[in-house]
């Protein structure tokens, strides 16, 4: 019975001494830095339409500019610090994903080239790049099997 107690001061302790978040100001500053972000993707859209692309090609040319200035920024170590402002506004997922690749490369620079940035750069999004993979595999396989049955019964 005494360890309960201790454990139940401790965890009043801990309460007592750790400081509230403030939510309402993380979800505002996670809502306007995310939102800047689309915006700018969305200049770069409206731009390149103006000079004459065309749209699917142009959502290309917005995807690949994000993901350059996200890892153009995690490397001169700016895009860590709006992060740490803006929590998850910055971590929309083109952005975000882009930085999860870069900021373990960086990390692991010291190491070498091969035992350090290639083997550790995918530690953070490796998962979700496998699991993206096999998934859409294992989509294509299925639409295969049916789509060929659907052209036999044709």
């Amino acid at each position: 019975m005494k360890n309960i107690e201790t454990n139940k001061e401790y965890q009043e302790y801990v309460d007592k001494m750790s400081p509230n978040s403030p939510i309402f100001k993380n979800c505002f500053n996670a809502f306007w830095v995310g939102g800047l972000i689309c915006v700018i993707g969305q200049l770069i859209f409206d731009y390149f339409v103006f000079r004459g692309f065309s749209e699917e090609l142009t959502g290309t040319i917005v995807s690949i500019s994000l993901i350059f200035l996200s890892a153009f920024l995690t490397s001169i170590n700016v895009f860590n610090k709006i992060g740490k402002f803006a929590g998850a506004g910055s971590l929309i997922p083109i952005t975000g994903f882009a930085n999860s690749i870069i900021s373990p490369a960086m990390e692991y620079k010291s190491e070498g080239y091969v035992m350090g940035v290639g083997a550790k750069m995918f530690t953070v999004a490796g998962p979700v790049l496998v699991y993206g993979i096999c998934s859409s595999v294992v989509v294509g396989l299925l639409y295969l099997l049916f789509n060929a049955q659907a052209v036999m019964l044709v």
